[in-house]
């Protein structure tokens, strides 16, 4: 991932292009859809793999559902920002069950709940369910709230450090099973 990221940024600064605005975005979408990324790749980094979430960060990894075999459909490799603790696993905000136009428009809208203005490495989203609830202009969340329990994540977890949270939601990595991602995206419009 870390190489992945510093290819990415080192193509947007060749460019001229300065990080986390309108701009890089429309490069990154242009560029980044592309990308032909394996989740396995994106997981390589091992220097960032962490044994446990933190409410507010934002992490890529495998995820096997309780219930799969009742569900419509599901994300075998979720990119999550945690939300709330529960006993046995988390609330979570699944950025890949929203098309990434939205996703970008989602973290545009959380990042005023940011912990600083520095979007690095101590960067938090002070955020819950009751906020988000409370919270009529972040739409784009309904979709992407999911519970996940500590008993079927399969690997670690990635943590994407706040500076790559575009690039990271960019990325073509979800992993939908039983559906197409345009039918995720389409069922996911009309719960907004």
């Amino acid at each position: 991932m870390a190489y992945l990221i510093d290819r990415i940024n080192q193509s947007l600064a060749k460019e001229g292009i300065q990080p986390r605005t309108s701009k890089a975005r429309t490069w990154l979408r242009s560029k980044i859809g592309n990308l032909n990324v394996a989740p396995r790749t994106v997981m390589e980094d091992r220097q960032r793999l962490k044994d446990k979430s933190i409410i507010g960060k934002m992490y890529f990894f495998f995820y096997s559902p309780k219930l799969e075999e009742s569900l419509p459909f599901y994300d075998k490799f979720p990119l999550v920002i945690p939300i709330d603790e529960r006993k046995d696993g988390f609330l979570g905000l699944n950025l890949h069950y929203i098309h990434p136009k939205q996703r970008i428009i989602m973290l545009d809208k959380l990042s005023s709940t940011a912990t600083n203005n520095s979007f690095d490495e101590t960067t938090k989203l002070r955020l819950n369910y009751d906020f988000l609830k409370k919270s009529m202009n972040i739409f784009e969340a309904k979709p992407c709230m999911k519970r996940y329990l500590f008993t079927h994540v399969k690997s670690r977890f990635l943590e994407i450090e706040a500076s790559e949270w575009d690039i990271a939601a960019l990325l073509p990595v979800e992993s939908f099973e039983k559906a197409s991602t345009s039918k995720v995206y389409s069922e996911s419009r009309k719960k907004f």
